[in-house]
């Protein structure tokens, strides 16, 4: 298998060629960082790049933003991001890149090079490797606040949709408008809607309703 490296460090990029060598895997090419990576990849048309996630110059998502880039130039290319750290917004856009194997795994949770050798063969493979705690915060993250509401604020967001005014959701549940305004309230601060001044949150509120 032929695989390009990306790496600003010097010992983790050689020990990842290192790894790659004696697997049996052919190492066409290694960066230290990502802009060079690209100017080479149609050229050395690896079938796996494997990208630090934060790389010269503001070591921020360099990584990932060549990680896709790659798979719009090598459409299917496996890619392998590794991390020091839980970056659930860049898994989310690596995993929505096209297809291909796809791999995020947290460095210091690599806890041998068999592990590694195993993620790799996996993303080859056309497979998917996750470390546990990307998962664990994937899943977390795609968690509905819809589902916190209580069975009230369910009541009460729905006829919110059917437009009413909190006057009539009063009349319609036989309740004060006081526990109306209360239940709209929790229902703005569940969905994580502030008062910004600026967007409508009753609109905002039904439109997520709407869209669940």
């Amino acid at each position: 298998m032929r695989v390009l490296v990306a790496d600003d460090s010097v010992l983790l990029r050689e020990g990842l060629v290192r790894v790659l060598v004696e697997a049996g895997h052919e190492v066409v090419g290694a960066f230290a960082n990502a802009d060079l990576l690209l100017e080479r990849l149609v050229e050395l048309a690896p079938d796996l790049v494997v990208l630090d996630v934060r790389m010269p110059p503001t070591f921020r998502d360099e990584g990932v933003r060549a990680a896709i880039r790659a798979r719009q130039l090598l459409p299917g290319v496996g890619i392998l991001l590794l991390s020091q750290y839980v970056e659930v917004a860049y898994a989310q856009d690596l995993l929505s890149s096209g297809t291909g194997g796809i791999g995020y795994l947290l460095k210091d949770r690599v806890a041998s090079l068999d592990e590694l050798k195993d993620a790799i063969e996996r993303i080859a493979s056309g497979g998917t490797v996750l470390d546990p705690e990307v998962v664990a915060q994937l899943i977390g993250r795609r968690h509905d606040p819809l589902e916190r509401l209580t069975p009230r604020e369910s009541e009460v967001i729905t006829l919110m949709a059917e437009g009413r005014t909190n006057a009539a959701i009063a009349a319609q549940l036989v309740i004060g408008t006081g526990a109306v305004e209360k239940n709209v309230t929790s229902i703005f601060q569940k969905l994580g809607l502030d008062d910004s001044g600026s967007d409508h949150r009753r609109v905002l509120a039904v439109l997520a309703w709407l869209q669940r």
